[in-house]
């Protein structure tokens, strides 16, 4: 069956790739199966717990929007009211992602980003104050209830076509890739030397090993590889920090608050690139009427192939690495970072010595920057930018986000990060299965009048220079305004 036919069945199959569940879920479901029975897609979406009614108590939109400050936080998640308050500066992903949807409906961002649902869900009950008054819609006024109604069967469709199931022996082959690749670069230069012919090779393979393996540590930030949560950590931890020589946490906080509000450039740390660059039509008018100028935003799209283009890895990302470990006293990333440069020098410093290992490091680093920048700013750059507008979550997603013609090269050279609005709308899926549910996608988009951006790949990475000098015209002509 084809997927746009089991699209079309009914949506509320429970099948077992469905980590949103919460263990009273689960269970519900296991006997309901049993019985020959389903559960419907809207009980799920509506997460009921088992929680008395009667003990809870109601309130009103209106009430809940008040309760969006640092010292005064309450999320809406499926109907349900938390007052988060005093339980965010423990949130593993960090105080802010929980901040920045303050008085807000969280459900679909809850469900996307949280791999294993039942066991946050032992965190929630705590913190459950309540629930919406039963005359409230399910999410705020302004948002399209059918648009989100129709997301959230779209989610349950995919779940019960077990999409969410990682296929280990996809992402052991990556791994291997990696480990043959770093050895491959030891034993030619054990074997021929240092010379310079011989160095651009190594490095050649070291850039190729390097990309391939923030690739797979961002698979593995995401979602659960292995079944046992341990496990995809200690992957992580020996991708980022040892095969990378990144602060795998680091990552781990930038990256949350990038997903949760995509291209918000008062939310989103990879669209706050001042004051190198100003970004969209918003922010370049705020940066000329207030007369801001830190470079000649005019010509940032130039600025871009020199500064951007070579140093975001070797410079930007590795002294934002090294910062936050050294200012949270993060031992642990330190001391895996430390094995990183511990190997390299081990390997490679009998042949080029310590300082030519460090130079050899932040060479293949520099080779890989243009490669990194490009296949993670085409798809967002061209897109919209903005401030703080609370759409819902496939109408965020989809403007900010776009996707670059499918191939097999495209698929291994991006990392199958060409399919970036299906892994924002789905950061849990496994990217071996983005192609399967794009069609889905592509569909409901189509049906709410909302433009899924699919471009090539040389196009998407004019886009980012495109978008740039339009910018910089923007804040021209604000800056300049009399």
């Amino acid at each position: 069956m084809k997927l746009q036919e089991k699209y079309a069945v009914n949506t509320s199959l429970v099948g077992r790739g469905q980590p949103h569940l919460g263990e009273e879920h689960q269970a519900l479901g296991k006997a309901v199966a049993s019985a020959g029975a389903e559960v419907s897609g809207k009980q799920e979406a509506d997460g009921k717990q088992e929680v008395p009614r009667k003990s809870l108590n109601t309130y009103t939109w209106q009430e809940i929007q008040r309760h969006n400050q640092r010292a005064d936080q309450w999320l809406v998640i499926n109907r349900k009211v938390y007052d988060v308050t005093g339980w965010a500066g423990r949130h593993p992903g960090g105080r802010r992602v929980l901040t920045h949807y303050a008085g807000e409906d969280a459900t679909d961002v809850f469900r996307a980003v949280h791999p294993e649902l039942d066991v946050v869900q032992l965190y929630l009950k705590p913190l459950l104050i309540g629930e919406l008054a039963p005359g409230e819609p399910s999410q705020e006024r302004h948002k399209n209830a059918q648009l989100v109604k129709d997301f959230q069967e779209l989610r349950n469709t995919v779940e019960a076509m077990n999409m969410f199931d990682a296929n280990l022996g996809f992402f052991f082959l990556h791994l291997a890739q990696i480990l043959i690749l770093e050895v491959l670069a030891w034993l030619t230069v054990y074997h021929f030397g240092s010379g310079w012919r011989v160095t651009i090779f190594i490095a050649f393979l070291l850039v190729i090993s390097q990309a391939q393996s923030i690739l797979l540590q961002h698979d593995a930030g995401h979602l659960s590889i292995f079944k046992k949560s341990k496990w995809n950590h200690l992957l992580q931890k020996f991708l980022m920090c040892h095969l990378k020589g990144l602060s795998g946490n680091w990552w781990n906080y930038l990256h949350s608050l990038h997903h949760v509000k995509t291209n918000d450039y008062t939310k989103d740390p990879d669209a706050r690139m001042g004051p190198l660059f100003v970004l969209g039509d918003l922010q370049p008018v705020e940066y000329g009427k207030k007369k801001i100028k830190y470079i000649n935003y005019e010509k940032q799209h130039l600025y871009f192939y020199v500064v951007m283009l070579p140093l975001l890895m070797p410079a930007h990302a590795n002294l934002k690495s090294f910062r936050m470990m050294y200012l949270k006293r993060d031992w642990g990333d330190i001391a895996w970072v430390s094995s990183f440069y511990i190997r390299h020098f081990i390997t490679f410093g009998p042949f080029y010595g310590i300082f030519g290992t460090l130079l050899l490091i932040y060479f293949v680093k520099f080779l890989e920057s243009p490669w990194f920048t490009c296949i993670t700013q085409m798809s967002h750059i061209p897109m919209k930018m903005s401030v703080e507008e609370n759409q819902d979550w496939l109408t965020t997603q989809v403007l900010t986000t776009c996707n670059v013609e499918q191939s097999f090269f495209n698929d291994w050279f991006t990392g199958h990060l060409n399919f970036q609005i299906e892994h924002h709308l789905f950061p849990t899926m496994p990217r071996h299965n983005y192609h399967k549910v794009a069609p889905l996608v592509r569909s409901l988009c189509a049906k709410h009048g909302l433009q899924y951006v699919n471009k090539p790949m040389l196009t998407a990475f004019g886009d980012i220079v495109r978008a740039l000098k339009k910018s910089g015209a923007l804040w021209k002509d604000a800056y300049y305004e009399t």
